[in-house]
């Protein structure tokens, strides 16, 4: 049954692809990844905790076969990545491009399913390759505008600058090893010299970081996702983020274990995630677009996780094969509920859309007017990714700081800094986070709202409501779910230590004398502490509480002209954080006459990104510096071209010569 559930899982979405591009009703495609994305569930929840047994498939990529493992790891990422992306699929986007779309999403899913699973590098890229296309596919199939186009360019040109890292450090490992098989490449990784084994750890670092987010190349986080809808944000925020992560997981537990470089590795990863949550929800906290602001989150939680994940190698280079498994552990528990918590928010965003025409976030009163369901998912997810008990995300991020607190076990002092520092950077990261799903729900969801707004539709409550759901099942049901990746890392890290992270109803850190809380307990708690301020609702009511209007300077009270901006909400970070956001505000005025009166007033504000003016932007301007001087080898002239072809044929002639 699991190889036909198997087979059926990529058929499903292939075929949803060929009947959109074949003007069938849309609805018939999304019918098609719904199926596709429930087969898959079911087939993950089989094959856990023991993964699955590899098969090999007659091909004509790379050796003439197509080998493909199912590592538990592997598994628990897609569960979680396309429980997310079955309702994105079921309700599909609200914007253009419909039948594209889901020919995009095919693109996505096949790739990030190739990803997850291929077992040589020449399949892997072919994969990595496809995910991305699907990718650009899906946005574009959206906005079909020069704008857009010129942030789907950004990403691709991005996105590709690691494809070519991954390859070049493919073809290294490939040489050393005279094979394309990643069964191979550890032996590889110990037969290059310390400086070239370091040399490949950055180009995979550089590889799979581009499209993690890490720095600097998160910058084309928020202009690709606010250029699509919250459904294709969902996307790329559960599987395809989680296949990239297990992609650089894999490359550095597997393939560099034993070697010497591998504490280098780990302390360049947790700077370099470190920095990148920092910067990444700082720059969330101020944006005003549901998308944008998401986008910068899955940047900034894809830069914890790959924090956590240097944390192991540290472990592991160290002796500590324990710690190592916990930390790697924990990056797995912090991507499922990431996906899970992200993929309600981006739909609540579709929500919002649908029911208000924009993404902007306002004081409209969508929360009280919406179903109850709504309020249910978006408040359980915003409350995880702020690392609120008893959710998810609270769970993970205790798991998170519990990890880096065991820096006091490694040896060197260095290994010790770097984690004890790292813990600050993440404290930091955690505070902001917590501010910035504050404004997304208050904000965002919350307010007065006018007599006139729409309540967001039900079948959007529906969907953000059960993922919201999901992010507290998989909090209270923790100790049974480490049981899933058991056998996880006993195949990564040869120790068991997934049975150590619970005791009973409790979490802990290896240990309960170091830590532990209860998420199960809190579960039962939290509703009976409810019980206190419900007496206190009853007693009021005997004692009524007295009521008066706000002054407002003896205007009529306007809740659309007091409410709470976006701007207001988030300026006072951005005058403290003035280093970083480079804040630059523009204020125009338009006059009638001979300047007395007023016409119009124009006031524009942003913050400006780091790496752009000082990466980018001279990249691109010698780019277009280069074409400009190409351009004039296309003069429509014979004499010029039979020139350049006598130049090329000296120069062959010369290096024949040679």
């Amino acid at each position: 049954m699991s190889n036909a559930l198997l087979t059926a899982i990529p058929a499903l979405w292939c075929l949803a692809a060929l009947v959109s591009l074949m003007q069938a009703p849309a609805a018939w495609g999304r019918g098609l990844l719904v199926l596709g994305c429930a087969a898959a569930i079911l087939w993950c929840l089989i094959s856990l905790p023991d993964g699955m047994a590899p098969l090999t498939f007659a091909t004509g990529l790379g050796a003439g076969r197509l080998a493909l493992a199912f590592t538990p790891s592997a598994v628990w990422l897609m569960l979680f990545g396309t429980a997310a992306a079955l309702p994105a699929c079921w309700l599909g986007t609200p914007l253009t491009g419909r039948r594209g779309w889901v020919a995009g999403v095919t693109l996505a899913l096949v790739g990030a399913l190739g990803v997850l699973f291929s077992q040589d590098a020449v399949a892997f890229l072919v994969a990595w390759e496809i995910m991305s296309l699907g990718g650009a596919c899906m946005l574009l199939a959206e906005q079909r505008d020069a704008a857009n186009g010129r942030r789907i360019l950004m990403m691709l040109g991005l996105l590709e600058v690691g494809s070519v890292a991954l390859v070049a450090a493919f073809l290294v490992l490939g040489a050393a090893a005279s094979s394309y098989d990643f069964a191979d490449f550890h032996t590889a990784v110990l037969s290059l010299s310390p400086a070239m084994q370091m040399l490949t750890a950055v180009l995979l670092v550089i590889g799979f970081g581009a499209k993690l987010g890490l720095l600097p190349f998160y910058e084309w986080f928020p202009e690709a996702y606010g250029s699509g809808s919250g459904a294709s944000g969902n996307l790329l925020s559960g599987l395809v983020l989680n296949a990239a992560f297990f992609g650089i997981g894999r490359g550095f537990v597997e393939w560099f274990g034993g070697s010497p470089v591998l504490p280098g590795i780990g302390a360049v990863l947790i700077i370099a995630g470190v920095i990148s949550a920092v910067l990444t929800i700082l720059y969330a906290f101020q944006e005003d677009d549901w998308r944008e602001l998401l986008g910068f989150s899955t940047a900034e939680n894809a830069g914890i996780a790959v924090t956590v994940l240097g944390a192991s190698l540290l472990f592991l280079s160290d002796g500590h094969r324990n710690l190592a498994a916990l930390a790697w552990t924990v990056s797995l528990l912090h991507l499922a509920g990431h996906s899970l918590a992200k993929g309600a928010l981006f739909l609540t965003a579709d929500g919002v859309y649908g029911a208000t025409g924009s993404y902007s976030l306002a004081q409209r009163g969508l929360l009280r007017r919406s179903p109850l369901l709504l309020g249910i998912g978006a408040v359980f997810a915003a409350m995880s990714l702020a690392a609120m008990p008893p959710q998810a995300g609270f769970v993970s991020e205790w798991y998170v700081f519990q990890t880096v607190f065991q820096g006091f076990h490694l040896s060197t002092m260095s290994g010790r800094l770097i984690l004890a520092l790292a813990g600050a950077g993440l404290a930091l990261t955690a505070a902001v986070a917590f501010a910035t799903f504050v404004k997304i729900i208050g904000i965002g969801l919350q307010g007065s709202g006018t007599p006139e707004a729409s309540p967001i539709r039900g079948r959007f409550a529906v969907a953000a409501g059960l993922l919201g759901v999901g992010v507290l099942t998989l909090a209270v049901g923790m100790p049974w779910w480490l049981g899933a990746l058991r056998n996880a890392v006993v195949s990564d890290f040869g120790t068991p230590a997934t049975s150590a992270m619970h005791a009973g109803w409790m979490l802990v850190p290896l240990t309960a004398k170091f830590a532990f809380i209860s998420p199960s307990m809190l579960a039962i708690v939290c509703p009976l502490l409810a019980l206190l301020p419900l007496a206190l609702l009853v007693c009021s009511r005997r004692f009524p509480v007295r009521k008066a209007p706000v002054w407002y300077g003896g205007l009529p009270r306007d809740s659309e002209r007091v409410a709470t901006t976006s701007l207001t909400f988030a300026n006072a970070m951005r005058t403290f954080y003035g280093f970083v956001y480079r804040p630059t505000l523009d204020v125009k005025l338009e006059q009638a006459g001979p300047g007395y009166f007023l016409r119009q007033l124009r006031f524009t504000h942003r913050v400006e990104p780091l790496f752009t003016p000082l990466v980018f932007d001279p990249l691109v301007g010698f780019a277009d510096r280069l074409a400009a001087w190409l351009r004039r080898l296309q003069s429509g002239r014979l004499t010029d071209y039979l020139a350049i072809l006598g130049l090329l044929l000296l120069v062959i002639m010369i290096i024949g010569a040679y």
